[in-house]
């Protein structure tokens, strides 16, 4: 099946070369897309010049820095444009290991509508993590399975392979999260286009290059967000 994988970027100008590397190391067959937001450090020049060097390469130049979510969703427009059967999310940073992706691609291809690279299933964990930022991530999870009724244990996952006919059965025009709450979204969307939500097992690895993107803003939107979904869920008089 004709697979691209989505690598979002701004500032990653240390990861993209050997992340893409990896990728197609590990899975030689898939394509990638760098979807970089004008990053002021150069790495959409990096990812132009590993383009040119390789034809599984793609560039998606954006015009700024617009969120997490908004990249996949440029991302996921290009390749289903380009008839892509499997489109998968994956962070630069070296988060999400390469050699984790063919668990991923496997469920995918078997059929499954979303597959999530979760760190909370058995045979799953977390590398280098601070106490607190395990936490966090636990908490936001559980909190989002239990307001959203998701029947995952890793709602926040990032790590994850999505079939073309899911992503065409959502509107992802009305998808206007970032961050966690995108991923969260995304999840929420697929159970409520009766599709059904597979996880397996990865390892989850601390950045070592660069900054992380996570921010207070961004666990107060995912807080918010879940929250009224989690209520108009609830409210038998909604419409």
């Amino acid at each position: 099946m004709k697979t691209l994988v989505i690598i979002p970027t701004y500032n990653e100008a240390d990861n993209v070369g050997w992340i893409t590397d990896s990728v197609l190391t590990e899975q030689p067959e898939v394509e990638i897309l760098v979807a970089d937001d004008n990053s002021p450090d150069g790495t959409g020049d990096i990812a132009d010049k590993l383009a040119e060097a390789d034809p599984r390469i793609h560039v998606l130049h954006r015009e700024g820095k617009e969120g997490l979510g908004a990249a996949y969703k440029a991302g996921f427009a290009w390749g289903l444009e380009r008839d892509y059967d499997v489109l998968v999310e994956m962070d630069a940073d070296g988060s999400h290991r390469p050699e984790d992706l063919g668990r991923l691609l496997d469920s995918a291809r078997a059929g499954v509508p979303l597959t999530l690279g979760s760190r909370w299933v058995p045979g799953g964990s977390v590398v280098n993590w601070p106490k607190r930022r395990e936490a966090l991530s636990r908490g936001a999870s559980l909190y989002a399975r239990l307001m959203l009724n998701l029947g995952v244990k890793d709602a926040t996952a990032g790590f994850r392979a999505f079939r073309r006919e899911t992503l065409e059965a959502i509107d992802l025009a009305a998808v206007e999260s970032q961050g966690y709450c995108f991923q969260i979204d995304m999840t929420r969307q697929t159970r409520l286009a009766g599709l059904e939500v597979a996880e397996v097992p990865v390892t989850f690895v601390e950045r070592v290059h660069g900054q992380s993107k996570m921010s207070l803003d961004i666990v107060k939107e995912a807080l918010t967000r879940v929250t009224v979904w989690g209520l108009l869920r609830m409210n038998p008089f909604r419409r």
